[in-house]
């Protein structure tokens, strides 16, 4: 079980194979843009439970001219709009859109992006959780001082099949929903 110090604690999720499927084409247009089963929930009882919820996402379909802001707004409006109705609150998304081979200092398995959301939101790493599906959703979380959750939706079992000795503790779930609510009763 997670141990949890108590309110206003931040988890930062990965986007694509943690919150909404994934594919090997991308995910460009909010038509293309579907929550995994449970994540809208899991999101929405997170925030009620006392967890300032963001997101920390690479986006290289940006670099990569296979959608733009545009969609991206609008694939993020969607997920703000379903996590409200479900009675939750997403405290900010942050994005890399660079390429792989751009060599960015904000594209995971960089650190940058979760070290801002540790800046901004006030909370010392060692009382954030980084949920993802892949080594580099991990490696940043490691390179953070956060601690690394993975969850076995979207690139997860691939992962966890490869998992080098440095994640061997690594807390391990089925999906979100699943992690979230480990999270809450702790």
């Amino acid at each position: 079980m997670i141990e949890a110090s108590g309110k206003n604690q931040l988890v930062i999720l990965d986007r694509d194979g943690v919150i909404n499927q994934d594919s090997k084409d991308f995910i460009k247009s909010e038509k293309e843009w579907i929550p995994i089963p449970g994540s809208i929930d899991a999101i929405a009882s997170l925030s009620n439970s006392g967890f300032i919820v963001a997101i920390a996402t690479n986006q290289s379909g940006i670099a990569r001219n296979l959608f733009g802001f545009k969609e991206l707004e609008a694939m993020h409006q969607k997920l703000h709009s379903l996590v409200s109705k479900a009675g939750g609150h997403i405290a900010k998304i942050i994005v890399c859109p660079h390429g792989p081979d751009e060599n960015s200092d904000c594209r995971k398995p960089k650190p940058k992006m979760l070290n801002m959301l540790i800046e901004e939101y006030g909370n010392s790493s060692e009382n954030v959780y980084a949920i993802g599906d892949s080594m580099r959703d991990l490696e940043a979380a490691f390179k953070a001082g956060v601690t690394p959750i993975l969850v076995r939706t979207g690139n997860g079992l691939k992962t966890e099949k490869n998992l080098p000795s440095k994640f061997s503790k690594i807390r391990i779930y089925d999906d979100l929903a699943k992690a979230a609510m480990n999270m809450i009763k702790a």
